[in-house]
């Protein structure tokens, strides 16, 4: 997939540039010994795992932390030079944690070769001295592993190498990277246990960009920094700015945000930075009050680039957490403590970047926009040997956009949907508790006003978006409903899964779609015969109807909506109709 012409100019500078060999290839990849032209399969990483603990036992443990659909093990690898290579020493020890994926994409896969090559340079003490003294490294080199053994050349068609790859989704097509709130997938759930059993500080997500073609070749995002504990944020822009840097000095060209179009295809639109919803991993982690990062090389760099890149990456964050672990261990356990007192306080679920911009200067190419006698489209054509400064608006200015105030005590989950949240609330390591005894609560409830199901699945899902209010009721709780405190450290995470506009919700997963449907109908004729005997024993209702046809001329000319009009106010109403099946308190039950 390297055009020719670049091969004699890029790849010898490239291999030059790489990190030296393994002298032996007990410890080395598929990808170094073809000179990073091709990676290993999947049986090249169970043996990896293996090698590198019987070389080093006293800094590398190896195990599978779950099975993926189609039987594979799913292969973590615990390093550290303290000592410390499983969870309870790490947590005895005060030690910071970093779990570092590759192939969440699997055909994105420079993690797992860039992560081997510095794991072996990081214990021959050719690469950050010491680092590992200071924290645990959990290295997952490929998290969707049956999409990695689907391989195949062109499994990515816009980037340039290894010869062949993985798929990007699971065996399930499902898409990991969409998951980690609802938490479909096996391979989802597998590492959500490992997250929980570790409470890594960090988790850094190895990725490649889709997109145009330029010369910048990385992209460091971190989160908390536009969102999350308002404390914590001044620590990940430190972490942020620390890894751009070390970058720089080697000679990467990184950026703060991912290089996407505002318009696709368009360079002059410029570029819009933001905030993921916690779908994604770095949007997923700030609300667990730990700091998510994810790296994004850029696909039209040769694989020998890339791998070299990440693998910088990796050894600059090591380095980083070596430095400022502690301290930043400490404020996220702080963290953890402020999210305990949250109850009544209004919390931003969800972001939007404005349109105020700034003009950045850009490091692209010339290129040329010309209707394409293909597609008939306007098509963007670039010239890589004309390295070209774009002038262009970045758009970075970011502000709340759904904001709500958090419930004093918690959420009330009815016993029908209990099985259902319980299952969910268990996954992402949330306390709640099972009420034994029916009671009458003073409670908050939430009916939709309006309700639009997606046209199109996504991830097997229906989507569901509303819009209502909570409004305060009495109501009846039955034994066995679930009662979820905010007093808790996932506060945020909680309010993400239960609110239900907050953008990956588990309403708006489709998880509660049947509260939204009807039902039960009222045949015209007999509606007919209603509407008739309401008009005439209800002076004040008759003054409104009449009211509406007047004022409404929509409404006057759709019998539907005129007959639903008394339908809705007869007792036969289904009274729970678009009632979200989740209730707030602001008293915790007894």
């Amino acid at each position: 997939m390297i055009r020719p012409w670049l091969v004699p100019l890029l790849l010898p500078m490239l291999l030059c540039s790489m990190p030296l060999l393994a002298s032996d290839t007990g410890l080395s990849t598929e990808a170094e010994r073809s000179g990073f032209l091709r990676t290993g399969r999947y049986a090249e990483t169970i043996a990896l795992c293996d090698a590198f603990a019987q070389r080093y036992p006293q800094a590398v443990r190896c195990f599978d932390f779950g099975t993926t659909p189609e039987g594979r093990p799913m292969k973590a690898l615990a390093v550290s030079t303290s000592g410390a290579l499983d969870a309870a020493a790490a947590q005895a020890r005060k030690l910071p944690v970093v779990l570092i994926q590759g192939g969440i994409h699997a055909g994105e896969i420079d993690g797992k070769d860039a992560g081997f090559l510095a794991l072996r340079q990081l214990l021959d003490g050719e690469a950050a001295r010491g680092a590992l003294d200071k924290q645990v490294w959990l290295f997952v080199p490929v998290f969707n592993v049956d999409g990695h053994e689907r391989f195949g050349a062109w499994n990515r068609p816009n980037q340039r190498g290894p010869e062949q790859m993985g798929w990007r989704t699971t065996a399930q097509n499902l898409n990991l990277n969409r998951d980690y709130v609802k938490a479909d997938a096996p391979e989802m759930q597998a590492m959500l246990r490992l997250v929980e059993q570790w409470d890594p500080l960090l988790y850094v997500d190895l990725h490649v960009t889709d997109g145009a073609q330029f010369e910048h070749d990385v992209s460091v995002q971190v989160e908390p920094l536009h969102a999350g504990d308002a404390a914590l944020r001044g620590d990940g822009l430190r972490l942020r700015d620390g890894v751009l840097a070390d970058l720089k000095r080697q000679g990467s060209l990184p950026l703060p945000y991912y290089p996407s179009f505002v318009v696709n295809d368009d360079p002059a639109s410029g570029f819009e930075d933001g905030v993921a919803t916690p779908r994604f991993s770095h949007g997923y982690f700030q609300l667990r009050n730990r700091f998510g990062m994810l790296v994004e090389t850029h696909s039209w760099k040769p694989y020998p680039q890339r791998v070299r890149i990440t693998r910088n990456t990796i050894v600059s964050v090591l380095q980083q957490v070596a430095r400022n672990g502690g301290r930043w261990r400490a404020d996220a356990l702080a963290a953890d403590a402020r999210a305990q007192q949250l109850g009544g306080k209004t919390l931003a679920l969800d972001y939007r970047t404005t349109e105020q911009s700034r003009l950045v200067d850009f490091r692209g190419y010339a290129y040329t926009r010309t209707l394409s006698p293909v597609s008939g489209a306007l098509m963007t054509r670039y010239d890589e040997r004309t390295p070209q400064i774009w002038r262009v608006p970045l758009r970075d200015h970011i502000v709340p956009s759904v904001d709500v105030v958090a419930p004093r005590a918690g959420y009330l989950v009815p016993a029908a949907q209990a099985a259902l949240v319980a299952a969910k609330l268990r996954q992402h390591g949330i306390a709640f508790r099972t009420l034994d005894r029916a009671a009458t609560l003073p409670v908050q409830t939430f009916r939709a006003d309006d309700a639009s199901f997606a046209a199109r699945s996504s991830e097997g899902h229906q989507r569901l978006s509303v819009q209502g209010a909570w409004t305060p009721e009495t109501r009846a709780i039955g034994a066995g409903a679930l009662f979820v405190p905010i007093a808790q450290p996932k506060a945020r995470l909680l309010m993400a899964l239960l609110e239900p506009q907050a953008p990956d919700s588990l309403l708006q997963w489709g998880e509660f779609n049947s509260a939204f449907e009807r039902t039960e109908y009222m045949e015209d004729y007999v509606a007919e015969d209603v509407a008739r005997q309401m008009l005439a024993s209800d002076p004040a209702l008759k003054a409104e109807f009449e009211s509406k046809l007047e004022h409404d001329a929509d409404f006057a000319k759709d019998p539907h909506a005129r007959l639903e009009f008394f339908h809705r106010r007869h007792s036969s109403w289904d009274a729970q109709y678009r009632l979200y099946p989740v209730m707030r308190s602001d008293e915790a039950p007894s």
